[in-house]
């Protein structure tokens, strides 16, 4: 499958529909030699086996910064849970107590609500990241990326060396040096794994509480145990084996590019106008590629971006810099490969500014409102209103009772004074609790009973009050509505003239 634009219906040739020779594919051997092409996927052989891909490493002004901001990510996932904001980790999703904390900002599990427009906002964002940048979240941001990348690739070359010597490796017989080499690596791929996991696990739990587990025999904490043992694994799997696949088999968003992007999406591309017909240096007539391969020796996921966009292309722009430093060297410009739009490809100018922006960027910006006005209406506090098990009321010889349970929540890291009042009971109601105001301890709950008694001389039937919290400098105010419950008051009078009562 791929993703490459329409070619163009022009006799002109463009980068998209002029014809290109092909060019050799990443060294194999003889058996299982095939060229990249937009067709089939570059990580199977033409017998269907797995082709393992040992992209070379390459330098350059996009390598650069993309490495700066994948070790910037990796710091910042890092050291959130070490980060203390407010009493608590930076970002810690504490899932026992009911708690979520952001950077200073809590919310309680009643407020999961709010994390519906987090979601939503940075869908949008992507959607309109998306169709100006095309798949830069891919290649510069996207966890898989920048920790195989930055991380696990970096361990590879290290211990295994430059990528024609892992290939030499991968196909020498098994000696005991090259077992020493395997066994240390792959010891590192765990190693790393199992950190990455128990920080994860920390993002839940806390890392005290983390080191409490990790001290503590297993059985204590078998449930932790559990998820850190399996996540470790499908870590393990995924960088040390599967990596590439998980981006062209498993992840949905090569798919969706097609669909979010258009012809003036910026992407990465090679300008076949000035790159065809290819030839060695010297060669009369050729076109600036030499057709050297280094695009698709330094590519993380095996293509030849000489056929165009296609569903395998990250983003990582590699290709742009493999190129560069190729056309430095014969002296000829840059941008051979380079960031651009079919648009600007074909001779165009790229377009900014269209319909598919204007609605993702509109739809961005609605979402960021709502979703501003949804978490600056929550507050510091939170309480419900629960009727006690047993029967909704009860009727005695003098009085109908209701009885709730009222649970308050203090979001404060200080301990936090509420008056809990009443509004709209008639007359003839007694209440009992929260005749004081109730103190709750710092993120932490408090649940009281509530009775209220109407006596049958009063009572006129089921009716709706207003229970109202408010913290002792009266800086919010938290309301629920609640309905007393009770029979119709007619059988009440017909039951006390039954029994010769007058109230």
């Amino acid at each position: 499958m791929s993703a490459d634009p329409k070619p163009s219906s022009s006799s002109e040739p463009t980068p998209f529909n002029r014809p290109m020779p092909p060019g050799p594919a990443h060294p194999r051997s003889a058996a299982q030699r095939h060229v990249p092409n937009r067709d089939s996927l570059t990580t199977v052989n033409e017998d269907g086996s797995r082709y393992f891909l040992h992209p070379a490493d390459v330098h350059g002004w996009f390598t650069r910064w993309r490495r700066h901001s994948g070790l910037a990510l990796i710091a910042i996932y890092l050291l959130l849970p070490w980060i203390p904001v407010g009493g608590h980790p930076a970002v810690f999703l504490d899932v026992g107590a009911g708690r979520f904390h952001f950077l200073g900002y809590t919310l309680a599990a009643q407020d999961v609500w709010l994390l519906f427009f987090g979601v939503t906002g940075l869908g949008f964002a992507l959607f309109f990241i998306t169709a100006l940048l095309g798949r830069v979240w891919c290649g510069w941001a996207c966890p898989q990326t920048v920790f195989l990348e930055h991380i696990y690739r970096r361990i590879e070359r290290m211990i295994d060396g430059d990528a024609p010597t892992r290939r030499q490796r991968d196909d020498a017989p098994l000696t005991g040096s090259l077992l020493l080499r395997r066994v240390v690596k792959h010891a590192l791929y765990i190693a790393v794994s199992l950190i990455i996991t128990h920080l994860f696990l920390a993002y839940f739990v806390s890392i005290p509480e983390v080191w409490h587990m990790v001290s503590a025999a297993p059985a204590e904490h078998w449930a932790a145990f559990v998820f850190v043992f399996m996540a470790t694994g499908i870590l393990y799997f995924n960088f040390a084996w599967f990596r590439e696949q998980l981006c062209i088999v498993i992840c949905p968003y090569g798919r969706l590019q097609s669909a979010l992007t258009d012809d003036h999406t910026l992407n990465i591309g090679y300008d076949a106008v000035r790159g065809e017909p290819r030839g060695k240096v010297g060669t009369p007539d050729a076109g600036a590629c030499i057709g050297c391969n280094r695009c698709v020796q330094v590519c993380p996921t095996g293509i030849d971006i000489r056929h165009g966009l296609q569903l395998e292309c990250i983003g990582c722009a590699a290709c742009i810099d493999a190129c560069d430093d190729i056309m430095v060297k014969v002296d000829r410009p840059k941008g051979l490969i380079r960031y651009d739009s079919h648009a600007g490809f074909a001779g165009g100018r790229r377009q900014w500014v269209r319909p598919r922006t204007i609605v993702y960027l509109v739809l961005l910006v609605i979402g960021i409102t709502v979703a501003g006005f949804a978490f600056t209406s929550v507050k510091p506090a939170n309480f419900m209103v629960m009727r006690m098990s047993g029967a909704a009321y009860f009727v005695g010889p003098d009085v109908v009772r209701n009885q709730f349970m009222v649970r308050l929540l203090n979001k404060h890291n200080d301990s936090a004074v509420f008056h809990v009042s009443l509004v709209g009971l008639p007359a003839g109601v007694t209440q009992n609790g929260f005749n004081v105001p109730v103190t709750v301890e710092p993120q932490a709950e408090q649940v009281t009973p509530l009775v209220l008694l109407v006596n049958r001389r009063h009572y006129t039937g089921p009716f709706k009050f207003t229970l109202l919290v408010q913290d002792a400098e009266r800086t919010f105010t938290l309301s629920r509505e609640v309905e007393f419950l009770g029979p119709d008051a007619r059988l009440l009078k017909e039951e006390d003239l039954a029994k010769g009562i007058t109230r």
